[in-house]
């Protein structure tokens, strides 16, 4: 199976990245204010929760922290000993984001984008799994250094190029990852706002997005019959 070009995967990144930004900004605004991919930020709120001992907090930031940590965890498994790239098992292992997102999606509108507490912490899991599930896909991925979704690295080292070579052409992947988060956030937001029971589609279409357009750009890569024809002529 021929790969997606590197530059090709970069974009599909950036996508996945906008992805994150439409989740994460669901999660924070209408699920007890965690993140589902942002574990810096959770750790933050658990321990304000600990110390104020606020139950209910305690309890989002373990369900979202344990379910980023599951998510890592269950899509590390079927990388095991395969080279980078975007490849079959990457295709795989996205397609299973897409389902959790999916889900997602269909209980979010099925309580008109008002889950109540209980389902709330169901959905925050199933978000911050599939936030998990994307990272690893992301590391895989065969871009160096690239995140989807935490990004704080990203602005490091995007920062520290900059400073030390100003002649550097930038890290338009980078850049793009970044832009593709606040957008992401910013059109969740407004979708959130004139039609909440749709928000999470966004990220599903995204993700399910990527996923299509890498089996086209795949099936442009791989060599034609004929192709194959000749090689073994002139072996």
């Amino acid at each position: 199976m021929r790969e997606p070009s590197a530059r090709a995967t970069a974009w599909l990144l950036v996508a996945l990245t906008a992805a994150s930004g439409c989740v994460d900004v669901i999660c924070l605004t209408r699920l007890d204010g965690y993140f589902a991919s942002v574990i810096t930020g959770n750790l933050v709120n658990f321990g304000h929760a600990l110390a104020t001992a606020d139950g209910r907090s305690c309890t989002g930031a373990v369900v979202a922290v344990g379910g980023y940590a599951a998510g890592v965890a269950g899509a590390t498994v079927p990388f095991r000993r395969i080279p980078p790239g975007w490849n079959s098992r990457t295709a795989l292992v996205t397609a299973v984001e897409a389902v959790l997102l999916l889900g997602f999606t269909i209980s979010w509108w099925a309580t008109s984008a008002r889950p109540g507490y209980g389902l709330g912490l169901v959905l925050l899991a199933t978000a911050a799994v599939a936030s998990g599930i994307q990272s690893v896909i992301t590391v895989g991925a065969g871009v160096r250094g690239a995140s989807t979704t935490y990004l704080t690295g990203s602005l490091t080292t995007l920062v520290r190029r900059r400073v030390l070579d100003p002649h550097r052409f930038a890290d338009l992947g980078g850049i793009g990852r970044l832009a593709g988060l606040m957008v992401g956030a910013g059109l969740g937001t407004v979708v959130l706002r004139t039609a909440p029971t749709s928000a999470p589609a966004l990220a599903a279409a995204l993700v399910i997005g990527v996923i299509a357009v890498a089996v086209v750009l795949t099936r442009r890569a791989a060599p034609s019959p004929a192709a194959h024809s000749r090689a073994d002529g002139r072996d």
